[in-house]
């Protein structure tokens, strides 16, 4: 049997049936959608609109013969071949984006640097480490919100970098350790000084009758610290919270009642004597925070600038 093309010339069969080379642009839809998750959230990301991902992608897995998602209510899970295909293609074609990168158009200038995370330690820490970066030129945008939500809107493309207060799961982000916060159970003199002697005598029962002052209804960070250090379940109920640690800060140091702080939010508090350690332990929880990247999401070289800068001053904070 034999086949005509549109010339009408005849073609082996083997011609027909043999295996092309895939496209180099579905190969990047292929990149988009394993790092993002979905077809939807890579659309955006490649200019394209959902259906054509959709297209492109069956396109290369009938001329892989191979499925390389599993198709699942939200969003898609790799599979085995997509695992390997990905390891495959994702240096060479993160170095031909680069190598293709250009500036923002009209102003010369590299795009803003996307980096997300917890409010308190972007205002209070990041954001005076970063300050020599801006003055040299770099362009920033913060986004603040809760860790699992901002590594969402990463795998999406919305941000380049995202400090996250767990550990991701997943091949689609790398994350380095950035940093270690300490936790510190505080409350201003005026109840320290009533607290402290009862708190070594009773234990943690002494603080039932003292207002909670929280950052979410559930206490995640003084539940934390209950187990961790008197190895007890905290019954105590929020009498005050709000979803940033500045505030708890604010209020606790005004001598609304007592809290559970990182450390490094409260050390001038600290050492003014305007909050007090309400217990020492020499194993206080710590929670690390990672630097976490989207890889080959940009191509923008300021926002290496900023990750290798973070990471040098991680240490020492």
């Amino acid at each position: 049997m034999t086949h005509r093309n549109s010339d009408a010339n005849e073609v082996p069969p083997q011609a027909v049936t043999a295996p092309h080379p895939a496209d180099l642009n579905h190969l990047r839809t292929f990149l988009a959608v394993y790092r993002a998750g979905s077809f939807t959230a890579a659309a955006p990301l490649l200019g394209l609109s959902q259906p054509t991902v959709t297209t492109q992608i069956r396109t290369l897995e009938r001329q892989t013969g191979r499925a390389l998602f599993e198709r699942l209510p939200r969003g898609v899970a790799p599979t085995p071949v997509a695992d390997e295909l990905a390891t495959r293609i994702a240096a060479p074609l993160d170095a031909l984006a680069g190598a293709t990168a250009t500036t923002s158009p009209g102003d010369g200038q590299a795009d803003p640097v996307h980096l997300a995370g917890p409010a308190e330690l972007l205002c209070t820490r990041v954001l005076p480490a970063l300050a020599p970066l801006v003055a040299d030129g770099v362009r920033l945008r913060l986004t603040t919100g809760l860790t699992d939500p901002l590594l969402d809107e990463l795998r999406a493309g919305r941000h380049d970098l995202l400090i996250s207060t767990t550990r991701p799961r997943g091949r689609t982000v790398t994350a380095v350790p950035l940093m270690d916060e300490e936790f510190v159970l505080v409350a201003a003199p005026v109840w320290a000084d009533r607290l402290k002697e009862r708190l070594a005598a009773e234990g943690p029962a002494a603080l039932h009758a003292v207002p909670l002052i929280s950052y979410a209804e559930d206490l995640p960070i003084a539940r934390r610290y209950w187990r961790h250090v008197f190895g007890k379940r905290l019954i105590c109920r929020a009498a005050v919270t709000v979803p940033d640690l500045r505030g708890v800060l604010s209020a606790v140091t005004a001598g609304a009642g007592f809290t559970v702080l990182p450390r490094f939010l409260c050390l001038d508090e600290l050492a003014s004597g305007a909050l007090v350690p309400l217990h020492e332990t020499d194993d206080p929880p710590i929670n690390t925070g990672y630097l976490v990247q989207r890889p080959g999401g940009t191509q923008n070289p300021h926002v290496a600038r900023v990750r290798d800068h973070l990471l040098q001053l991680g240490r020492t904070w």
